[in-house]
Parts: C-alpha cells; structure tokens; sequence
C-alpha cells in the first residue's frame, strides 16, 4: 500500500515537471497569426517588357513636328524680294546703270533701246557715212529733248561712248573724215552699280 503511494507521487511530480515544461515553450515559441500575410518574391510585372521597348523606341524614333514646320514669309518679305536685281537680265541691269549715270534727263516717261549691228553707218542720210566697227546699242527716251546715249559693251564693266546725236542734222555729205573722227574717238567710261532703287525704276522704264 505504501509503495503504490510512492509510485503514484513520483507520477503525479513526473506529469507536473512534463506540463510545467511545456507552458514555459509555449510560451517562448509562438506560432505566426494565421492572418498574417507572407510577402511572395515570386510575383513578377504583368507589363511585357517588349511591348514597353518598343513604345519608347517609337517615341525617340519619332520626329518631332517642329523641325519641319515652314513660317509663311511675310508679304513685306515678298514685296522686298520682287525689288532686287537678282530678278532681272544683265542686259536689262546694264541699259539702267548706263541711263542713270549718262542720261542727259533723269525724268523719262520710257527707255528706248536700239541695237546696231557692226557696219551699220553712222549716219544712213549720208552716203559719205563711216561705219560702226563694233555692235552698239542707242539709248534714248521717247522725246528728242531726252536725249540720246549710243555706247559699245566691253563686258568689263566699261563702255565705248560713241559722240552721235539720235538725229542728224546739218548739211551732207559732211564727208567720211568727219566720221571717222567720231569712230576713233570713243570715250572709255567706267560704269558705277549705281543706286538699286533707282537702277529698277528704269529697267520698269524700258521699251
């Protein structure tokens, strides 16, 4: 009877040491809320990385609308441009320049502009005439009192001024000597550009 005290005393003490034991690890150990969310690593973008390059590559690719936008020139552009000489022949530049530097009235209502080929007699009334040794070219306005400019082109810039009237009067045959002397004693003239505004109001002048 005592030995079955005893054994159920060392069970007793044995069952409170295993208990006693077990709250102090519950106690340390607890398990994670089952609420708690895991972070997951593995979630990887929906996004297609391709489809991203590719609209960014377009967008550089792109170009953009202002390096090719043109502005309207202005009508003040336009009106400046029409009175340059650039639009005008060399020919036309030259019968001006001359005009306005030689021209006995600056005041004309027209340009006249004859060409007079090599040969062609200086004065056609008169059969003692001489001839033109080089092609001229005889400026002129539409009245008498005008005057009258009748030159040879060196294309230099220069001119052979020839001392003829546009209209001969006086008593023939005045002889081929007087002639000559008018065919030998050409005057060399430099030709100045002259001012732009002025040297377009005659080329508008010609006829």
């Amino acid at each position: 009877m005592k030995k079955s005290k005893i054994f159920i005393a060392a069970c007793f003490l044995t069952v409170l040491a295993v208990g006693t034991s077990a709250c102090g690890q519950s106690s340390t150990h607890q398990p994670p809320a089952k609420n708690q969310a895991t972070p997951d690593h593995s979630v990887q973008s929906t996004d297609d990385p391709s489809q991203s390059k590719g609209s960014t590559t377009d967008a550089e690719s792109e170009p953009s609308s202002t390096n090719y936008e043109h502005k309207p020139t202005s009508s003040a552009g336009n009106n400046e441009s029409t009175e340059t000489l650039a639009q005008y022949s060399v020919k036309e530049i030259e019968y001006a320049r001359v005009w306005l530097q030689l021209g006995a009235n600056q005041n004309i209502e027209g340009l006249y502009v004859r060409h007079i080929s090599a040969g062609t007699p200086l004065n056609p009334d008169d059969t003692t005439s001489a001839n033109y040794p080089e092609d001229v070219i005889q400026l002129a306005g539409s009245r008498l009192v005008d005057g009258s400019v009748t030159y040879h082109s060196n294309g230099d810039g220069t001119i052979n001024v020839y001392n003829v009237p546009l209209r001969w009067d006086g008593q023939y045959p005045a002889g081929k000597k007087f002639y000559t002397a008018i065919t030998k004693n050409t005057k060399h003239v430099s030709i100045d550009t002259g001012d732009n505004k002025k040297v377009i109001e005659f080329i508008k002048l010609l006829k």
